[in-house]
């Protein structure tokens, strides 16, 4: 197979030992009970969206006349008009200079020798759409839990308990290379992957810069696979389109008075007792700051992510609460969320006004950055102009359907 083709498909099918490992942990380990296995006819082929290497910043509506961000009424969930990562190049190894030896952000040098089948796994699924947009989406032959954007939704996934690695599924899938970071783990997993033989290239955690962060963790990305020009290239791309986003979003929809800013909180709930709160440092914060509204964690200097209580976020007077889309359905929609304490004594909660966005995209901090941004800036000041699909994502259709089958076996 040519370099070129060879980047345009997944590598060949894993061998019988692979399949029989998969088969044992499925019989063995009730924990793998929601692992994927990687089929033949996935193998075989894989599409590849049309590549660009010129910006092409997102589409934001017209609009002339905006009511008062801070009453607008009713919830609004915010979606991205193709969650389709678009590739620099499908041909990333007429680039590629391998060996590559780097420093992994954990101490020891890792030498990459063979990127054809890649995992990079990390807490919001920022490193496998910078693996996809480099152009080795062929290449990837699992997932993380967050990670769900069209050509890597089929994936299996290597995840468990939530970010959890395993290290059984992972080892069946023969990757020839790992790329993580600190926010994924145990790290115990980690090693003894490195251990076995792999190389395990762990990236500086730049999600907690949020915005700001992402061309370094692309550029980190791409000097592990040997492509550190095209990464460049993704960079200047991928910078262009965001600021020109943030440039257009301050034009179009923030206000000119500070006064009539929205002052927005960004909550994380699971369930419908606990809900953490993110503060400055992560990303979270950049991505208020980005929409131009008032964060009201850096206001009072909530710094993190913890959980936070009914006072605290009463006393915050949120205009609009930020969260993602399984979130909210696993608190009971926005009812469930309103019956949490303190939520309904907000302005928020007074105007019901809560913006979700799916758990795949939010906190990415990747090449989709960009239509993020726009999608939520139009959710957060001209809801009525806000992108809805006909139906759900099938990635989040899918979770949510998976969330009540776990919820009805929990009460039986």
């Amino acid at each position: 197979m040519t370099d070129s083709r060879r980047a345009r498909r997944r590598p060949r099918s894993i061998s019988r030992v692979a399949a029989a490992t998969v088969a044992a942990c499925l019989l063995a380990l009730g924990g793998c009970a929601n692992i994927g296995t990687i089929s033949e006819a996935s193998l075989d082929s894989c599409d590849v969206p049309t590549v660009s290497s010129e910006p092409n910043p997102p589409q934001l509506p017209d609009v002339t006349q905006l009511a008062d961000p801070r009453t607008i009424e009713g919830p609004t969930t915010a979606y991205t008009r193709s969650d389709q990562i678009i590739p620099i190049t499908n041909v990333p190894f007429e680039e590629q200079r391998l060996p590559v030896t780097v420093e992994s952000a954990d101490g020891p040098e890792q030498t990459v020798t063979d990127t054809t089948r890649i995992l990079a796994l990390n807490q919001n699924g920022g490193l496998a759409a910078a693996v996809y947009a480099l152009g080795f989406g062929c290449n990837l032959v699992g997932r993380d839990t967050a990670t769900g954007s069209s050509g890597m939704d089929k994936l299996p996934k290597v995840t468990v308990n939530g970010m959890d690695l395993n290290a059984e599924a992972i080892l069946a899938l023969e990757p020839t290379v790992i790329i993580t970071d600190t926010s994924i783990g145990p790290y115990d997993v980690q090693l003894q992957l490195r251990q076995s033989g792999i190389p395990v290239v762990f990236v500086p955690l730049e999600s907690e810069k949020g915005v700001a962060g992402v061309g370094a963790q692309i550029q980190a990305v791409a000097d592990a696979l040997g492509v550190s020009d095209l990464g460049k290239q993704l960079v200047t791309r991928t910078n262009s389109e965001i600021s020109q986003t943030i440039q257009i979003i301050q034009r179009t929809f923030v206000p000119t008075d500070e006064k009539r800013r929205p002052r927005i909180v960004f909550l994380y709930v699971r369930g419908t007792s606990i809900y953490y709160w993110f503060g400055e440092g992560s990303g979270a914060d950049s991505l208020i700051q980005s929409i131009g509204a008032v964060d009201v964690a850096e206001e009072v200097g909530f710094n993190g992510m913890a959980p936070t209580n009914s006072e605290a976020l009463i006393k915050a007077k949120p205009d609009v609460i930020l969260a993602m889309t399984l979130g909210v359905q696993s608190a009971g929609g926005v009812d469930g969320m309103l019956a949490m304490p303190g939520i309904a004594e907000t302005p928020a909660g007074q105007h019901r006004r809560i913006v979700d966005m799916s758990d795949y995209e939010i906190m990415s901090f990747g090449p989709q950055t960009a239509q993020v941004l726009a999608a939520l800036a139009t959710a957060v000041y001209a809801p009525e102009h806000s992108y809805q699909p006909d139906s759900k994502p099938e990635i989040i259709q899918k979770r949510l359907d998976e969330m009540q089958q776990e919820s009805e076996g929990t009460r039986q």
